[in-house]
């Protein structure tokens, strides 16, 4: 038995060694001094970082992806947070149906998801609208929320809550002093974990987005048909070390091993 963690250790190092190989090749390339795709780099510079600015088009894709997130994260952590306390506390008709329904999007492929809300979104006139790509990027962040808060509610004490009905608390103040304090660290996290999934979406948002409303990571794409420069690699390294940003902070507020361990069965 112990022969076998070696061995598996040596598996777990390969698998994450290839997971993170872009990470180690994006990086380097965007120091570059050469006006090439090359490496290993040739030169050191910071010219591919300070040409950003003069291209407006990644400006305003930057600021519109931030927007588009920011907004997709706080109504996604709403609706994911509420739904994931109906499934854990209350019983009613079709409760595992909505609860199926309510993880489905993280089973089905995005690019069916994009195309569906594309045919669904020109029937009501929508489709290369803001609302609709923000109603498609909420779709698809909602899962992250309501798994990470029933995580959290795994471990809930409901007899804090009993408690303070008890002294006399109403439920408004049940909710605000106990239930969300003790939910947090999930909140934040579902929150942390929906700007990133709106962020740094590509499939989706291909079918959803017009030529006057392009996020960052379209923006990255169409500019790579045309020209393959360092440039590339200057703008995907800043937004790697963005999700990078979050995601030590996602490990700091929750926990990387909570959020893929095992679900608790919402009852």
């Amino acid at each position: 038995m112990m022969r076998r963690f070696p061995l598996l250790g040596l598996i777990t190092f390969c698998v994450v060694l290839f997971v993170i190989s872009p990470l180690l090749v994006v990086i380097p390339v965007s120091l570059t001094s050469k006006n090439v795709l090359s490496f290993p780099p040739e030169g050191f510079s910071f010219k591919w970082y300070e040409k950003i600015a003069d291209r407006p088009e990644f400006i305003d894709a930057f600021v519109f992806s931030l927007e588009l997130a920011a907004v997709t994260a706080v109504l996604a952590t709403l609706v994911g947070t509420l739904c994931a306390l109906a499934l854990h506390k209350y019983s009613f008709p079709g409760k595992k149906l909505i609860h199926a329904l309510m993880l489905s999007p993280l089973t089905i492929p995005s690019l069916i998801i994009g195309i569906a809300a594309l045919l669904f979104f020109t029937r009501i006139a929508i489709a290369g609208t803001f609302w609709g790509l923000l109603a498609t990027h909420i779709l698809i962040s909602v899962p992250f929320v309501v798994r990470l808060t029933l995580t959290g509610l795994s471990s809930y004490d409901y007899t804090l809550e009993r408690a303070a009905y008890i002294l006399g608390a109403k439920p408004g103040q049940v909710f605000r002093d106990i239930t969300l304090p003790l939910l947090k660290p999930a909140i934040i996290s579902g929150f942390i974990f929906s700007f990133l999934t709106s962020f740094d979406n590509v499939t989706v948002s291909l079918f959803l987005v017009s030529p006057s409303m392009t996020t960052l990571p379209l923006a990255i794409f169409s500019y790579m048909q045309e020209t393959l420069d360092p440039l590339v690699a200057s703008i995907s390294s800043v937004v790697i070390l963005l999700s990078l940003v979050f995601i030590l902070l996602l490990e700091f507020v929750y926990g990387l091993d909570r959020l893929f361990g095992s679900n608790s069965q919402a009852h």
